[in-house]
């Protein structure tokens, strides 16, 4: 199994809406793309996060599903359109266990 952690840091000026709008079509990849084990996404509730505001876990089969998932339309639709343009920072980490 392969764990793709990604933690986002969002623009001072986005809105709830946008964020809202960010979850929904994250959390809508698990039946879009094959290979997708889990998913979850949410926002962060401690003070410990370093100005990071929301996180998204997804678990793949194997390293094939993540790079079958990456260049994946659905996968770029959401990346292009929901996460870049309010995206200030992000931080990605992938591991297999």
């Amino acid at each position: 199994m392969v764990e793709h952690l990604v933690i986002l840091k969002f623009k001072p000026d986005t809105t709830s809406e946008q964020l809202d709008t960010f979850l929904k079509r994250v959390g809508g990849l698990r039946d879009k793309i094959e290979g997708i084990v889990d998913l979850s996404a949410g926002a962060n509730y401690t003070e410990r996060s370093q100005g990071f505001t929301h996180g998204v876990c997804v678990r793949f089969t194997n390293k094939a599903a993540l790079d079958h998932y990456l260049p994946h339309p659905a996968h770029v639709e959401v990346v292009e359109n929901c996460i870049k343009p309010i995206v200030d920072d992000i931080i990605v980490v992938d591991y297999e266990f």
